[in-house]
C-alpha cells in the first residue's frame, strides 16, 4: 500500500480550508446570537389589544399573533329590567339566539328579583355575575287577594303527562320541544310515570329543567300501563328500562321453577332484585294467573 507523505505546508492548507468550510456554516447561527436584541418597552404598553399587537411587531420586526381570549360576555352597558330585554339584547350580552330565546320565555312571565334570573339554566355565573348589579325589577303586587292569587292559578296551563299528547305538553310555554319529546319517550317505555322523582331519568334533564317541569305536569298514576309477570316472557320482560335480559331470565326462571308467582314481592326472591329496583318496578308490576 502506498504512503503518502505531506509537507507542513500542505498540511497547514488542509487545517485552514477545513476551519473555513466550518466558519462558512456556523457564521449566521452566530451573527444572529450576538445581534443585540430588540428592548421591548413594556411600561410604553396600553391595555388595548391592537396597540399591544402593533408594538410587538415593531419592536421585534416578527408578525405578533393575537392569543389573547375575547371576553365570551359583555356587562350591560346600563342599569336594565331583565323582563323588558329584547332577543337582539340578550345576545348582545353574549348569549346565544336559542339561549336568548329560553330566557325570554321566562321574563315574558315576568320576573321580580336576581334570584329568579338566577334560576334561568342559560345564565351562567359568568355572565349573572356581569349583569347582577345593573339589574332593575318592577316590584311585586302585594297583599294579592283569594280571588286574585286563584285568577293567576288559572292561567298556568297543566298537564296530564301521562296522558298527554307533544302538543299538550308544548302548551305548556316554558317546556321546549326538545325536553317534551324526551318525556313522552321515556313515559312511552316505562308505561309512565308514578312520581315526578322519575323526571330525573329524562335524557339531559337538569334540575333547573325538572323545577319547570314540576310546575305545569301532573301525575295520574291510574294512567301507568302494567305488565303481567306470570305470562310475560324474557324478552318482553326486558324491553323495560328497569329490568335487564339478566334479570327479566332470572325472573321466567323462578316462575318456571316455582310455579306461577302469588304476590307482586315474590320478585325480591331473585338475587338479582335489589329493594331499591323493587321500589321503582312494582309500580309496573301485576300478579294474574293464566286462564
Amino acid at each position: 500500500m502506498a504512503h503518502y507523505h505531506y509537507s507542513k505546508s500542505t498540511k497547514r492548507g488542509i487545517l485552514l480550508f477545513t476551519i473555513l468550510i466550518v466558519l462558512i456554516f456556523i457564521a449566521p447561527d452566530l451573527i444572529q446570537y450576538f445581534r443585540p436584541k430588540p428592548e421591548i418597552k413594556l411600561e410604553q404598553w396600553t391595555v388595548n389589544e391592537k396597540v399591544v399587537t402593533e408594538k410587538l411587531n415593531q419592536q421585534t420586526g416578527f408578525t405578533y399573533r393575537n392569543t389573547w381570549k375575547k371576553k365570551r360576555f359583555s356587562a350591560p352597558p346600563v342599569k336594565f329590567n331583565p323582563n323588558e330585554y329584547t332577543l337582539e339584547q340578550w345576545m348582545a350580552l353574549g348569549l346565544s339566539e336559542k339561549q336568548s330565546a329560553i330566557v325570554l320565555k321566562f321574563t315574558n312571565r315576568t320576573i321580580y328579583s336576581n334570584e329568579e334570573l338566577k334560576r334561568i339554566f342559560v345564565i351562567s355565573d359568568e355572565l349573572y355575575n356581569l349583569i347582577k348589579d345593573s339589574t332593575v325589577y318592577p316590584e311585586r303586587t302585594k297583599n294579592l287577594d283569594k280571588l286574585t292569587e286563584y285568577r293567576m292559578e288559572q292561567k298556568l296551563i297543566y298537564v296530564d303527562i301521562n296522558r298527554a299528547e307533544l302538543d299538550d305538553v308544548l302548551k305548556a310555554g316554558e317546556i321546549m320541544m326538545f325536553d317534551a319529546k324526551q318525556l313522552i319517550r321515556l313515559r312511552d317505555q316505562l308505561g309512565g310515570f308514578y312520581s315526578s322523582e322519575q323526571f330525573s331519568e329524562v335524557w339531559q334533564a337538569t334540575p333547573e329543567k325538572i323545577a319547570v317541569w314540576e310546575k305545569y305536569l301532573r301525575i295520574d298514576p291510574s294512567e301507568l300501563k302494567t305488565f303481567n309477570i306470570n305470562t310475560c316472557s324474557v324478552k318482553e320482560l326486558s324491553y323495560h328500562p328497569y329490568i335487564s335480559w339478566n334479570l327479566a331470565n332470572s325472573l321466567v326462571k323462578l316462575r318456571m321453577q316455582n310455579g306461577p308467582f302469588k304476590e307482586i314481592r315474590d320478585v325480591k326472591k331473585s338475587v338479582l332484585m335489589t329493594d331499591e329496583l323493587y321500589e321503582k318496578l312494582k309500580h309496573y308490576l301485576k300478579v294474574e294467573e293464566e286462564e
